[in-house]
């Protein structure tokens, strides 16, 4: 059995979008067994591509792996909110340009947390290009309900001082998006990494603004669009890893991609909580070992 890791070794290369230098990692290669497959991880909020750590230490000797750090996050320019917009469709379309730029092929989005509106929207863009959907714990429409403790983050001032200023959001998330496991002082301090200042907390605090709460917010009518569009997917194959006791994209989450996506494969991992990957890796990444194993396999056949 290949062991885990906490460390991060995989070079940065870097991509324009606008004025700004967009990090990502792209390792691997696509073995005569592998269907020329390519994997793409889209992290989320408050994480970076280190979240991916252990996909790129299973599966880059077999396929193409590519971790985006989006604008604000991870080792990608940081700039004030004035200089970008830090609005989901922004992210999205940062995202379709990568792909368009690397010339992504055979696609699977792994996706997590806002990761999924950023990947599904950008597969939106570019559909051709995908052939398969992963998610772990993550939505693609207005949230039916905004858990207080994300709520308590968007007060006035205060909130921004206690996730720039004290970052609280990350440092919550690396208990609170746990149920099984506690992360080691190695891995918090890689998730902690980036975010180690006022300025480099810019898109923490900025993802969580961007949750609408009303039809008028900027990113309700994005988030609505991308809810109607989910049905037109429903012909991929898809995988939903689900950790059951996330507080935050609780079971229900899950069960609306099942609805969209009534042939979507569920792995249920009762004792794990939102960062699923960290808190239940093994299962995470054997689930997706069986689905791309079942892909390859099938596209042969």
């Amino acid at each position: 059995m290949q062991q885990l890791t906490h460390q991060f070794d995989v070079p940065v290369s870097r991509f324009t979008v606008g004025n700004h230098s967009l990090a990502y990692r792209d390792q691997g290669s696509q073995s005569p067994g592998s269907g020329g497959r390519t994997i793409l991880c889209v992290h989320g909020n408050p994480t970076w591509s280190y979240y991916y750590r252990n996909v790129f230490h299973r599966f880059a000797g077999r396929y193409r792996v590519v971790a985006v750090d989006h604008i604000g996050c991870g080792e990608s320019d940081k700039p004030p909110r004035g200089a970008f917009s830090y609005q989901l469709a922004d992210h999205q379309q940062n995202l379709a340009d990568l792909i368009e730029h690397l010339d992504l092929k055979n696609v699977m989005l792994l996706a997590h947390d806002w990761g999924g509106a950023i990947g599904l929207g950008a597969l939106l863009k570019c559909r051709e290009r995908f052939s398969a959907i992963t998610l772990l714990n993550t939505g693609a429409f207005p949230p039916p309900y905004v858990p207080w403790r994300i709520a308590a983050c968007r007060i006035p001032v205060l909130g921004t001082l206690g996730v720039r200023g004290l970052n609280l959001f990350a440092r919550a998330a690396i208990t609170m998006a746990m149920d099984r496991n506690h992360l080691s002082p190695e891995v918090t301090a890689g998730l902690l990494k980036p975010y180690d200042s006022w300025k480099n907390r810019v898109a923490i605090d900025a993802f969580v603004r961007d949750i609408p709460m009303k039809p008028s917010d900027p990113t309700y009518q994005t988030l609505l669009d991308l809810e109607n569009a989910l049905p037109s997917l429903a012909h991929l194959p898809s995988l939903l890893v689900w950790g059951m006791k996330d507080w935050c994209f609780r079971p229900e989450c899950l069960r609306r991609f099942e609805k969209a996506w009534p042939n979507a494969r569920s792995v249920e991992i009762a004792d794990a909580g939102h960062y699923v990957i960290e808190d239940a890796p093994l299962e995470v990444l054997d689930a997706i070992e069986t689905f791309l194993s079942d892909q390859t396999r099938n596209s042969a056949s």
